[in-house]
């Protein structure tokens, strides 16, 4: 499932940005399309070389019923042609999401704590998915595969256990929009708004494509309002991920210096952890 950070791709939709300046890459919300789209570089091949790959696997499931759905207000419906990067069930979906409150969530990254403060009341079926995507240990041993260092677009997308930008749950679910951001002052349309630094948002690949890949901001960004923001990064995490955009993006044979791509410290998520205290 490509995100674009608008990048979709959590990069989702900042990758929309980019490459309109493009899209994150599948889920990847970054640049363009920030969340959940394929590395930038790879965003076109990863894609065909998905489908060829997973359609042994989906032909013999799929043919025989039309995918599952949740029946609860958040719908959660799989994915069949974007199978899971790695196998988790849909989440839960009572009739009633819990919409209040927040819960704080732990990434042990290998540059240090990245500390996450999910907001229920801002996006409740997306924190209900991140937070089942947590238990099931969906995100461990992960890489975050994407960084983009433009003036307008400043993320870490992660989320993929695939580490290609491709890769997500098996399933997705609706947007949960922000309303309330201010005009980028960077923008004269008017269309972007602010994703402020310390912001988690969702990567994507399009509208009500939400899986599993999410971006991290660590500097104010001006992103479509196509990202749904479920929380924030704590001050000890803007010290990590300020660690970590201090090293840039790695550079490739066709671009010695690129702004959107992989970053030049590796990173990996451990482990995502839950934290017991309520807030």
């Amino acid at each position: 499932m490509s995100s674009e950070l608008e990048p979709r791709t959590a990069v989702a939709a900042p990758r929309r940005p980019v490459r309109a300046l493009t899209r994150l890459a599948g889920v990847t919300v970054l640049a363009g399309a920030l969340v959940v789209g394929a590395s930038v570089s790879a965003v076109a091949a990863p894609a065909d070389a998905r489908s060829d790959s997973a359609a042994p696997s989906t032909v013999s499931d799929t043919a025989t019923r039309a995918p599952r759905t949740t029946h609860g207000p958040c719908a959660y419906t799989e994915t069949p042609d974007e199978p899971a990067a790695r196998p988790v069930p849909l989440p839960p979906d009572p009739r009633r999401t819990p919409a209040r409150g927040s819960v704080r969530v732990t990434l042990a990254t290998n540059h240090g704590p990245i500390g996450l403060t999910l907001d229920r009341a801002a996006a409740p079926c997306t924190v209900q998915s991140f937070l089942h995507l947590v238990g099931k240990r969906f995100y461990d041993r992960t890489p975050c595969h994407r960084l983009t260092a433009y003036p307008t677009l400043s993320v870490l997308q992660c989320g993929d256990p695939s580490g290609t930008g491709e890769g997500g749950p098996g399933y997705r679910y609706r947007d949960e929009l922000p309303t309330n951001l201010p005009p980028a002052p960077t923008d004269p349309t008017g269309e972007r708004r602010v994703y402020a630094r310390g912001v988690l948002a969702m990567a994507n690949a399009g509208p009500d494509t939400n899986g599993s890949q999410f971006f991290l901001v660590y500097a104010n960004s001006a992103l479509r309002p196509n990202y749904t923001i479920f929380g924030e990064v704590d001050g000890p995490g803007l010290a990590t991920l300020d660690r970590i955009a201090a090293g840039g993006v790695a550079p490739t044979a066709e671009d010695p210096a690129p702004v959107d791509g992989s970053p030049a410290l590796p990173v990996t998520i451990r482990k995502a952890v839950r934290s017991h205290h309520h807030h």
